[in-house]
């Protein structure tokens, strides 16, 4: 078992290490940022035994990729085609991985005011700063039969994060009531637009 660890670890980190490569090759001369992989066009290699599990934790070849590094090394090359799947993308290659849920999870939350309008910032396990606003939008799906309430977030590109439950407990206590399009909606507000949860009679039915 040690052995099949240190394995996969060591396959992550050649993987990791070819990521790397390719992404400075492609940026060389320029300012470090996130690769441009939407758009890169390479040739379809594959898939591969990466996952991304609904925790938001990595794992390879079975096995947690534990080092935070290369968790954030790889997030920076992740893609979401048009056919709904998931890829690691670098200039010369692109190979398919499972995501769970989503790829991302936001993890912390801050509350600032700009302009007299609240601002929601959250940061994700990855190290991505995000605040919610048109361009970064959130949605609320209930999902399972226990209607379990799942926000959203998007990132970038069409990649989003997961809220975690610990954020999404602080979140549900900025909400209100407004009424949207003639219905009174439970939403929360950030950069200026407001995010419909749910409407307001069936947050009642859940809350009792």
């Amino acid at each position: 078992m040690a052995a099949q660890q240190i394995r996969a670890s060591e396959d992550a980190a050649g993987l990791a290490a070819l990521i790397s490569r390719a992404a400075a090759g492609e940026t060389s001369g320029k300012k470090r940022g996130l690769p441009p992989v939407e758009k890169w066009n390479p040739p379809f290699c594959g898939d591969i035994d990466m996952e991304i599990r609904a925790d938001g934790t990595w794992f390879y070849m079975g096995t947690p990729i534990g080092r935070a590094p290369l968790v954030r090394l790889f997030s920076t090359v992740l893609r979401k085609d048009e056919d709904g799947k998931t890829y690691l993308v670098t200039p010369v290659e692109k190979v398919g991985i499972r995501v769970a849920d989503a790829p991302f999870v936001a993890v912390e939350m801050s509350v600032t005011h700009r302009n007299g309008q609240q601002v929601l910032t959250f940061r994700t396990n990855t190290g991505d700063v995000v605040e919610a606003g048109k361009e970064y939008p959130l949605r609320f799906v209930i999902h399972g039969e226990n209607s379990e309430l799942k926000p959203y977030l998007h990132v970038r590109g069409r990649l989003e994060a997961l809220v975690s439950r610990a954020v999404m407990y602080e979140l549900a206590d900025l909400g209100e009531i407004a009424n949207i399009e003639g219905r009174e909606m439970f939403c929360v507000r950030s950069g200026g637009c407001i995010f419909p949860v749910m409407a307001a009679d069936e947050l009642d039915m859940l809350s009792r």
